[in-house]
């Protein structure tokens, strides 16, 4: 017998599965779908491809994966590309990373830290952490007497530092940004 009332006999997990499919819309802003996934597989795979290519391998349209890929951008999901630059072949023979621990008596230490540390050139990433470490820094040098000098000059000088450990760059083995899409 129909009482009228369509949620009667629908089970509780459906009710939760509708609460958490809001809650990721909400919180996570977008849903990516298969078509999607297959698009940034690609992109990853080969990101020099042009659109139509990567339209091809996806089995969309080209004008059906700009328009998606144009979304993901606005979205946040695709944030860019850049250049991969080998800095050993610019002569670049020194990279080093450098932790940091800082002082933190003063309120805008870690502001001022981060704002010299940007205005070093030869910083390549800067990086925070939560934890015994704050500050993680790559610097790269030509050769040892450079670093030398890097060191000395301008790393010893940033602010508010309590302590710092060196990690000489012996080799990368393995480098990715791909995620199993």
């Amino acid at each position: 017998m129909h009482t009228g009332n369509s949620r009667v006999n629908t089970p509780k997990f459906t009710h939760y599965a509708r609460l958490l499919f809001i809650h990721i819309i909400l919180y996570a802003g977008f849903m990516l779908d298969d078509a999607d996934r297959r698009l940034l597989r690609y992109l990853q795979s080969d990101p020099e491809a042009p659109v139509s290519d990567i339209a091809d391998r996806a089995g969309l349209q080209p004008t059906t994966a700009a328009r998606r890929l144009d979304r993901l951008r606005a979205q946040g999901v695709l944030r860019g590309s850049h250049a991969v630059i080998d800095w050993a072949a610019l002569g670049y023979a020194v990279e080093v990373s450098l932790r940091f621990t800082l002082e933190k008596t003063q309120a805008r230490a870690f502001d001022e830290f981060q704002a010299a540390a940007r205005n070093i050139p030869e910083v390549i990433a800067i990086q925070t952490f939560l934890g015994r470490v704050d500050v993680r820094l790559s610097v790269i040098a030509r050769d040892m007497a450079d670093y030398q000098r890097l060191y000395r000059d301008s790393i010893l000088t940033l602010p508010h530092i309590a302590d710092i450990e060196a990690l000489m760059h012996v080799a990368t083995l393995k480098t990715s940004e791909t995620l199993p899409i």
